[in-house]
């Protein structure tokens, strides 16, 4: 069976995986994500290597942030700044001479729920992951929409919310993130500082009136940047990525203040806009979205 190479790169660890034809990973292992540029790569060529002795490859998918080119030019490369201005795609044929393609952490997932997740046979949808900040997709008549620079599902440079100061205080990677957005207004107020949005979800369970608070100005603002991609769009389907959209209270109180919001609002709130549903592959999306768009390129 013809196997390929899954990557996905990510601020904190690097997850690789051997992908069959369908989307199944038989094998993957993990590293944290370094530093420093050649320590990244010499980790990348082992781990492939390492996958590489179960078996033939026939190249390798790379999921990653930031904004990727159609040659694989990183423009940014989001968390992993030590890959920024460079051809990922070149530098990994290079040492591996195996094919190579690299594509935008969110599209591939977009990809992905497509393929073998929520969004089969759904041709127009939106793709939302929540992070360390917000990423995106937009998948119209079944394929990813880029943009004119390769920026389009850049979802939270969006401003839901007024910032005097600064304006990008006021976006949805600073309101509507797991990270920059839900924990960090937490800590600013919290005697308690925490590290994963499941603590906070604890606490607002328990009566914590600042961890209840914290998540009903997340919540509406979230719903704010989702209405305005739906009005704008007009998607048949709304998916949510990310750890937290495993939460099944988080989507249902997501769904509850984005039905609100569509009751006050005169325009649309006799009008069916699309459904709100939780990514299916999760933490693998990236890693099968890439390959699968090395599966279409043959």
């Amino acid at each position: 069976m013809t196997m390929y190479i899954g990557i996905d790169i990510g601020g904190t660890s690097i997850k690789c995986g051997l992908v069959d034809a369908h989307g199944h990973i038989s094998r993957k292992v993990t590293r944290p994500t370094a530093t420093a540029k050649v320590d990244i790569m010499a980790d990348l060529v082992a781990m492939i290597q390492g996958l590489q002795a179960d078996g033939q490859v026939a190249g390798i998918g790379v999921s990653m942030p930031g904004v990727v080119q159609s040659d694989g030019f990183l423009t940014t490369a989001g968390a992993v700044t030590a890959f920024e201005k460079i051809n990922l795609q070149a530098e990994l044929h290079a040492q591996t001479q195996l094919p190579v393609i690299i594509e935008n952490d969110a599209n591939a997932a977009a990809i992905a729920e497509q393929w073998l997740g929520v969004a089969q046979n759904v041709p127009n949808y939106l793709s939302l992951v929540l992070g360390t900040g917000v990423g995106g997709a937009l998948v119209i008549n079944n394929q990813i929409y880029r943009g004119a620079h390769a920026r389009s599902g850049e979802f939270g440079w969006m401003v839901v919310d007024d910032d005097e100061i600064d304006t990008e205080m006021g976006t949805l990677n600073f309101r509507g993130a797991t990270v920059i957005g839900l924990i960090r207004r937490y800590n600013q107020f919290s005697a308690m500082p925490v590290t994963d949005a499941r603590e906070i979800f604890d606490r607002a369970d328990a009566g914590e009136v600042l961890a209840q608070h914290v998540f009903r100005s997340y919540y509406y603002s979230l719903a704010k940047g989702i209405i305005n991609l739906m009005v704008a769009f007009d998607p048949e389907l709304v998916v949510i990525g990310g750890g937290i959209s495993a939460n099944t209270t988080f989507m249902t109180d997501l769904n509850a203040t984005i039905a609100d919001l569509q009751a006050n609002h005169n325009s649309i709130n006799h009008l069916t806009l699309a459904s709100v549903v939780p990514a299916k592959l999760r933490n693998d999306a990236g890693m099968i979205g890439a390959v699968y768009q090395l599966i279409k390129r043959g």
